[in-house]
């Protein structure tokens, strides 16, 4: 048969599978039809066979025929030839042969007995890699700035040659923004420099096929530096190309293409590469617009330095005209490329099989477009429709062929061709006549699942003619109904637009036409979706350190998940530092090379979901490099260097350090700091320093090492700048001044011969500075001061190069002695019982021969008012408070009542204390007793017998004593408070009359004219009343009485165990009662004197009564004075402030106040009181 083919380019069609809209079942009578077929243009290497490929399938097998140049290819003749069985399929052994003889257009066809189906036509043409035609090479000599072309016309081969330029040693030349190769091959330099002289420009010529090589002439270029240049010249250096005016900058202009405009024609689907290479100096630079419309920036790249546009995919909307601009600073210059698009046939929809029953009517459509646009042509089993039998039953329309009240037998395959100038496309298109009840032809009972909120497709492929109506029921109940939410297809599949868990279940489809009914049943499965719950994050992480990257997921249980982790889209490496876990990976001793995108996959059978991180890995930085110094003076330099890597980590400042080689050598001194945007840092410098200098760099993760040290830097000697600091004055011994002063270091110097010179006088004297040079010291001692004076002090610096700036005056004081006077004016005032003030006369400033630090006040206790002077005690010592500043007064606490003091008072300076004032006695009054030494509390069945001893401290005239007594038991309640008063004769007392078996409590305290002092307690229990029986019955037989005692032994247990409870709880017991009022409230130890005792608590071991203040130790704690601290002085190294406020305490020895007697024994506890019942 004879098909249109275009002589003009054909399409580069690939090896495809032709499937067909329909199926039919192989088992049933069908036309061929083509499966497999080889490209329309087919380029074979010579060295391997022609395989022709032909594949086709039909009922009954079809068999295969070819045609060569349009006529029958006998394969048979040919020993070359081999058609594969059972297929088309040709192969050619050329071994040996001439390849040539088999070139041509090839087609297969496919015959049965219901058909003729043919395939496209198959141009079949050797590769060619044919050798360079030989021409002379001429040496090239130019100009420098001027362009130059070098060309390479490779030779025409089939398919066409890959171009690249090379030299002698095989090494591409370098192409860039001025050299750089054009589409065709050709070499093109905007302006040359003298640089690209050389005489191995070489184009080579690939060859894919045959993946040869062919290689041009070496080509020489020379290029000449001349100002000038005329035809004079040019001729007597054979220079090709030249400037007539001097090598200098000269606007653009286009090598290629030439002219204003020029036009591209392009085949819509194939890629677009438009050109422009223009010549300039300084080199131009390229770019690109389309006039009226915007570059498709999905499918638009720019190459070769935006010397060309490239465009794939090209579409009728990228015809227009494409604007190329080159421009340098002298000027600009354009070129319009016209592109227009034309495109060879396409398919808009292909004719499709059609499987018609008898009497039915169906038709054939072929829509195809093309510009120009195509003409179509009709064939039945591969002859014209016009020269096919006539059949009233088809009839052709333009680009349809329509069918009607078909007949058996009436079977047959249609081919639609439609051509143009650039192309042609062939279809083929079975009609099958047959009368065939339903078949399913999707496997019954097969499983779908799927993923919740995704489409279902639920398949039910059916095959039977007339076509069979399709219907669907869910769970053999449900009929369903095209509609939201499901779709049912023309080919039968069941869509499910957004399946839930509720549309599990069984599905089934019932196929049924005039011949039959068929059903088949599916199941579908709606999963829950994979998702990643907890998501890697961005991790910064130090060299050497781990990184952990966690992907949480969460599944489908019926589904089995698969962890897969990425990094850059990649495996991972096969490295043992990667650890992946069941929801992790870790990354131990991470490394820069590891740094880049991690992706966690979790895959099931139906879904996945994937997650990423990046790892930047930061490290300290790389120390800096190049260090250099500029700008140098006496006193500045410019230091500058380049910074190392940041290693992921921003800088964040830079570190200057100095090294002083002449006057601390190897140790590094911090400088100053810069930014870390800085390269640079101006360096304020001292005289006479040998300088190195070198650079830290710091980020985040810490300072990097130093850089290598700079250039020594060596600044010249000069005067001092600085005179010493910290310059002081002060005697360490009468009759001297010490003059002392912190040295300049060596950077402070300035210069060899650093010297000291110190100069003193006396303050409001008129005198002649003293001066003393000294050196390596710091300090000068002068003798033969008078006693603490005010001296004026300087200390200047010197060296070999000048004195320092003059110095600054410093008041000073010569040495101290002991001061000559002790104050006069000593007056006691006692305030009360244990207070005093004493005041004095201050001493005359030259009499302190110092600095008045204060005044010493030493007191002691001499005796009792009430002991004889015999009675003297001899163990008292001597407390001392001192008052610092120019007090003139102060305060004596703690004192003891009634007793007989002795107090004088020395003056304190810095050397210690002068001579003390004359002895000053005073007395105190009396005050309060201290408690009775000891209380004995002697019990029996109804009375007990009293004892105490008189108080270690009366503090006054003992007056008489007082007795509080109480009974008390182990509830709250308490019984009524009874008061005796005895004289101070009277030591012990009989209390007669009691209740046996109680508990009492005692409370005693002695009395002066001052009042009641502190108490004494003591709990003591009447003993328990024991009868007799009056009957002589042995009752311990009886029942009742041994119950009895079992009760009354199990209510002493409770009793025992409240007791102790109540006992360690703290329980108290209220009683109200009376006591005596005192006098004196400043020296009263008791907070209220209502006469009341205080509460009863059995968690002391001395309860006292209610109103008491006396702790159960029987001691007293003495309430504070009312008077302010600022009067009182300090003991030992207790001062007084100069306002007299007090910070210290008195030393020396306190006498107690209160003693603990002896006789305090423990209190009978209750148990011990229970005992008596038993």
């Amino acid at each position: 048969m004879d098909f249109h083919l275009s002589t003009g380019a054909l399409l580069m069609v690939f090896l495809c599978h032709m499937t067909s809209a329909l199926e039919v079942p192989l088992d049933l009578p069908q036309p061929p039809t083509i499966t497999l077929q080889s490209p329309k243009d087919y380029i074979f290497d010579p060295r391997e066979n022609i395989v022709i490929h032909c594949e086709a399938k039909g009922k009954p097998h079809p068999s295969f025929s070819w045609t060569r140049n349009g006529t029958h290819f006998d394969v048979e003749k040919d020993s070359k030839v081999l058609m594969k069985p059972g297929s088309g399929t040709l192969v050619i052994d050329i071994s040996g042969e001439k390849a040539e003889a088999y070139e041509g257009t090839y087609q297969c066809t496919a015959h049965n007995d219901h058909g003729t189906a043919v395939s496209n036509n198959i141009v079949i043409r050797q590769s060619r890699s044919p050798l360079w035609s030989k021409e002379r090479i001429e040496a090239i000599t130019v100009q420098m700035g001027v362009s130059l072309v070098l060309q390479c016309r490779p030779p025409a081969g089939l398919p066409p040659p890959v171009i690249f330029w090379m030299d002698n040693n095989f090494q591409r030349l370098p192409l860039d923004k001025r050299v750089s190769q054009a589409l065709n091959g050709d070499l093109y330099f905007s302006n040359v420099l003298s640089e690209d002289t050389r005489n191995d420009y070489i184009c080579y010529a690939r060859f894919p096929h045959t993946q040869t090589i062919q290689q041009k002439q070496p080509i020489s270029v020379t290029v000449l530096e001349m100002d000038t240049m005329n035809e004079t010249v040019a001729s007597l250096y054979n220079i090709t190309k030249f400037s007539a005016n001097p090598a200098g900058d000269y606007r653009p202009g286009f090598m290629t293409p030439l002219g204003a405009t020029s036009t591209e024609m392009v085949l819509r689907g194939e890629t677009l590469e438009l050109e422009c290479i223009a010549e300039g100096l300084p080199t131009p630079e390229m770019s690109w617009q389309k006039d009226g419309g915007e570059l498709p920036t999905s499918r638009v790249s720019f190459l070769n330095y935006k010397k060309t546009l490239k465009i794939s995919d090209v579409s009728e909307a990228d015809a227009g005209d494409y604007t190329c601009t080159a421009t340098n600073r002298l000027g600009t210059v354009d070129h319009v490329i016209k592109v227009t698009v034309k495109a060879a046939p396409f398919w808009i929809g292909a004719p499709r099989n059609l499987i018609l029953a008898p009497n039915e009517t169906g038709i054939l459509t072929c829509k195809v477009n093309g510009d120009p646009k195509p003409d179509i042509r009709w064939f039945i089993n591969g002859v014209p429709f016009e020269n096919a039998p006539e059949d009233l039953t088809r009839k052709v329309d333009n680009d349809t062929v329509i069918l009607s009240n078909v007949q058996s037998g009436s079977s047959a395959v249609y081919q639609c061709n439609a051509s143009n100038e650039f192309g042609y496309l062939i279809a083929n298109a079975f009609v099958s006549v047959l009368a065939e009840p339903p078949r399913v032809l999707t496997p019954p009972n097969q499983v779908y699942q799927v993923i919740t909120n995704s489409p279902a497709l639920l398949d039910c492929a059916t095959f039977g003619s007339p076509i069979p109506t399709i219907t669907w029921f869910k769970d053999s109940q449900i009929s369903i109904k095209s509609g939201d939410p499901y779709v049912i297809h023309e080919n039968g599949t069941l869509e499910i637009n957004v399946a839930q868990s509720q549309n599990s279940g069984k599905y089934t489809c019932i196929a049924t036409n005039n011949l039959g009914i068929k059903e088949n049943h599916v199941f579908l499965e709606v999963k829950e979706p994979t998702r990643i719950l907890k998501q890697p994050e961005y991790k910064v992480v130090q060299r050497g350190m781990s990184a952990i990257f966690e992907c949480k997921v969460k599944h489908d249980p019926s589904l089995i998940p698969t962890m897969t982790w990425l990094k850059n889209n990649g495996e991972l490496p096969d490295d043992e530092r990667f650890e992946v876990d069941t929801d992790s990976l870790t990354i131990k001793d991470v490394t820069d090379e590891d740094e880049g995108t991690y992706t966690c996959i979790m895959n099931t059978s139906l879904d996945q979901d994937s997650a990423s991180a990046m790892l930047t890995v930061v490290e300290k930085p790389d120390p800096p490099t190049d260090l250099e110094l500029t700008d140098q003076t006496e006193r500045s330099v410019q230091l500058t260097w380049i910074p190392g890597d940041e290693n992921n980590s921003p800088t964040q400042k830079f570190l200057i350090q100095y090294e002083d080689l002449l006057h601390q050598p190897n140790v590094w001194v911090n400088m100053t700091e810069v930014p870390g945007t800085s390269t640079t840092a101006h360096l304020d410098l001292s005289p006479y320093v040998y300088y190195s200098f070198r650079v830290l760099a710091k980020n985040q993760v810490g300072y990097s090492q130093p850089s290598q040290a700079s250039r020594q830097y060596r600044t010249n000697p000069a005067a001092p700048d600085d005179n010493p600091s910290d310059v002081q004055g002060e005697g360490t011994e009468p009759g001297n001044l010490v003059i002392s002063w912190r040295k300049l270091t060596g950077l402070q110097s300035n210069g060899p011969g650093l010297e000291y010179k110190v100069q003193w006088r006396q303050k409001d004297v008129a005198q002649e500075w003293s001066s003393r040079t000294v050196a390596n010291v710091s300090q000068v001692v002068v003798s033969g001061t008078p006693i603490f004076v005010p001296y004026e002090i300087k200390v200047q610096s010197l060296n070999d190069y000048g004195n320092g700036p003059e110095a600054e005056v410093v008041i000073g004081y010569s040495g101290e002695d002991l001061p000559l006077s002790a104050p006069d004016g000593v007056l006691v005032m006692v305030h009360n019982s244990t207070l005093a003030e004493v005041h004095w006369e201050p001493v005359s400033s030259h009499s302190v021969r110092g600095k008045l630090k204060g005044y010493k006040v030493y007191y002691r206790r001499e005796r009792g008012l009430h002991e004889a002077e015999e009675e003297a005690d001899q163990e008292s010592q001597d407390q001392v408070l001192t008052f610092s500043g120019n007090l003139t007064k102060g305060r004596l606490p703690d004192l003891q009542p009634y007793s007989l003091y002795n107090l004088f008072i020395r003056v304190l300076n810095s050397k210690g204390e002068g001579p003390p004032s004359p002895d000053k006695q005073f007395e105190t009054p009396e005050g309060v007793p201290g408690p009775p030494s000891f209380l004995q509390v002697n019990p029996s069945l109804d009375s007990f017998t009293l004892e105490w001893g008189p108080p270690l401290n009366n503090n006054g005239r003992l007056i008489g004593y007082t007795l509080r007594y109480q009974p008390v038991n182990t509830t709250i309640e308490t019984g009524p408070v009874k008061i005796m008063d005895f004289p101070v004769n009277e030591t012990t007392v009989t209390l007669d009359n009691l209740n046996s078996s109680v508990l009492y409590k005692f409370d005693l305290n002695a009395k002066t004219v001052k009042g009641a002092g502190p108490s004494i307690t003591k709990e003591a229990s009447t003993a328990m009343e024991t009868t007799v029986p009056s009957r002589h019955v042995d009752i311990a037989t009886q029942g009742w009485f041994i119950g009895l005692m079992c009760a009354i032994a199990l209510l002493i247990l409770v009793l025992l165990i409240v007791c102790f409870i109540k006992r360690n709880k703290g329980g108290k017991y209220p009683v109200k009662e009376k006591e005596e009022a005192h006098q004196d409230p400043e020296i009263q130890p008791m907070k209220e004197d209502d006469g009341t005792f205080g509460e009863y608590s059995d968690t002391e071991d001395h309860k006292p009564l209610k109103g008491s203040r006396t702790p159960s130790n029987g001691t007293v704690r003495r309430d504070e004075s009312d008077d302010s601290l600022v009067d009182y002085g300090e003991g030992g190294d207790g001062q007084f402030n100069e306002d007299g406020s007090f910070i210290g305490q008195y030393s020396g020895k306190k006498e107690k106040d209160t003693h603990e007697g002896n006789e305090s024994s423990e209190a009978p506890s209750p148990v011990n009181a229970m005992n008596s019942f038993v």
